[in-house]
């Protein structure tokens, strides 16, 4: 389990069908990783997830995704599972962790404590 490498990241993204990213932003994104996580079928990577932040206040799960030909097998799953365990472990008590659930993938946040943030607040984003 570990933060995929610049290659490897890029392919997962647009494999899985996550916006694309270009080599430069990976190799300045990734060392920002506080923990990621990368799953192997053999000597293949199938599957990644990465925790972000400040290391105290704030953490965003990001990059969760899984190559089609491996989903449905509870990939999704471990990822979330290494992610939040490091999180119960090292993050300080009261940090608030965030995420972006695309479409039916809520379900499976809901398995580890994330709820809709609405009515209270809602997510914004923008891209520069």
């Amino acid at each position: 389990m570990e933060t995929p490498s610049v290659e490897v990241y890029l392919r997962l993204r647009s494999g899985s069908g996550l916006s694309p990213k270009t080599p430069e932003m990976a190799r300045a994104g990734l060392p920002g990783t506080w923990h990621g996580v990368t799953v192997l079928h053999g000597d293949e990577p199938v599957g990644m997830g990465r925790v972000v932040g400040d290391g105290g206040c704030f953490f965003q799960i990001v990059d969760m995704c899984v190559l089609p030909e491996h989903q449905g097998r509870g990939l999704g799953k471990r990822i979330m599972e290494e992610l939040v365990r490091e999180l119960e472990q090292r993050a300080p008590v009261g940090a608030y962790v965030s995420l972006i659930a695309d479409g039916d993938a809520r379900y499976l946040y809901e398995q580890y404590g994330f709820r809709l943030t609405t009515p209270a607040s809602v997510g914004m984003h923008r891209t520069v």
